[in-house]
């Protein structure tokens, strides 16, 4: 495997790591720095998640055509760095309002997936483009293994020490990449910069006229806003229902890892060969309908901890979905897709805490009248059938 490819794949760890790193103590931070209650808590880090996922929104189609212009190896590097410095900022918070600054920075230089993954296209034939998908997805995977459990470990010294962990990892896996990271975008690819198709909505519109896109990316929508579920609601969830301190959330999340990269790394390659792209996404959304159900209604954390790693394997969702996208679009608009699918996603951040948050914090707070800390997933379990729906229907002949 080339020196480059396995920079992409660290990358996307490290920047998984890095997220995992912070989800264990956030709770405990968010109070600290605001001295509310957990489900104000709760609220807050809705706001906090919804606020970096607009920036994507916004500036995820502008990363992707960057990058399709100057190559990924520049997109990669300069974002690497400011996630370094955004870190910082973050770990030295005294304010909720800075934490919510934070984000914002963060939110804008959140592209090192997407362009990861536009840089994993560039160098894949057709049909291997799902599976190596896939290995972003397992390296994501190990990168959420190995977060949380530093993470939960690190909380015990404090809530400001996995942010100075974070952002020496993101410099120092900055440093490797510009040792090792080879350029992509050649000029037999190379796309000329267009302002007009720089914001979401005109590179949007201008990838919806490909045949399927738009309905891939309806459903691609749908599922994200029911799988960020787990990073919206999982730590209020396991306290609340669990009484699960910061190590064992941290443990539950790695579970949940290991198994995501055991089905995205290597599970998903004979999952495809069997199912094909499309069974394998059908696959994926029949099983996570009966992964969330359960989720809401367990009441041991034993049986939690046994559900967790599971739930992964519909995780082949997003790997077959990008691959069934990415060969629907030409070479030169990798990046534009890949910025499109950011900003999607970005939209399904916005949605997702705040509903989902909204709805734990509705179904737990002291005076609601029945404790629901499950109703959450219930929620996510009709968003995936709704999703299963928009899948399986056909589109209707055209008039004659």
């Amino acid at each position: 495997m080339p020196l480059s490819v396995v920079f992409i794949l660290i990358t996307v760890m490290i920047d998984a790591m890095g997220l995992g790193l912070i989800i264990p103590v956030m709770p405990a931070l968010i109070q600290e720095v605001t001295g509310g209650p957990l489900a104000n808590a709760a609220l807050w880090g809705g706001v906090l998640t919804t606020v970096f996922a607009v920036m994507q929104f916004l500036f995820g189609p502008l990363v992707g055509n960057l990058s399709d212009r100057y190559g990924r190896r520049p997109v990669l590097l300069i974002t690497l760095a400011v996630m370094a410095a955004d870190y910082l900022v973050m770990a030295v918070a005294g304010s909720i309002w800075l934490l919510l600054a934070g984000r914002v920075v963060g939110g804008i230089t959140a592209a090192t997936q997407s362009t990861a993954t536009a840089y994993m296209a560039d160098i894949s034939k057709p049909g291997e483009k799902a599976q190596n998908f896939g290995l972003i997805g397992a390296a994501f995977g190990l990168g959420f293994v190995i977060g949380p459990l530093i993470g939960g470990a690190l909380g015990e010294f404090g809530t400001r020490a996995p942010f100075y962990a974070a952002a020496a990892l993101a410099a120092a896996n900055g440093v490797l990449g510009y040792v090792v990271l080879t350029e992509t975008v050649t000029d037999r690819i190379r796309r000329r910069f267009d302002w007009r198709r720089a914001n979401p909505l005109a590179a949007f519109r201008a990838l919806n006229l490909l045949p399927g896109i738009g309905r891939g990316l309806l459903i691609y929508f749908l599922y994200q806003v029911a799988f960020f579920v787990y990073p919206a609601v999982w730590a209020y969830f396991g306290e609340a229902r669990f009484g699960w301190d910061p190590g064992m959330i941290g443990l539950s999340l790695a579970l949940f890892g290991i198994m995501m990269a055991i089905v995205q790394g290597w599970l998903i390659r004979r999952i495809l060969r069997r199912l094909g792209e499309r069974g394998t996404v059908i696959y994926g959304l029949v099983f996570d309908l009966f992964a969330f159900t359960a989720l809401a209604f367990v009441t041991s954390g034993t049986l939690a901890l046994i559900l967790t790693p599971l739930a992964a394997l519909g995780a082949v969702i997003t790997p077959a979905l990008q691959g069934i996208l990415s060969q629907a679009v030409p070479d030169d608009r990798q990046g534009e897709l890949q910025g499109v699918m950011t900003s999607v996603s970005a939209v399904a951040m916005i949605v997702s805490p705040m509903l989902m948050t909204s709805v734990f914090a509705a179904a737990t707070h002291p005076g609601a009248t029945l404790s629901f800390p499950g109703a959450p997933f219930l929620l996510s379990t009709a968003l995936i059938a709704v999703a299963l729906a928009v899948f399986l229907r056909r589109d209707r002949p055209a008039p004659a």
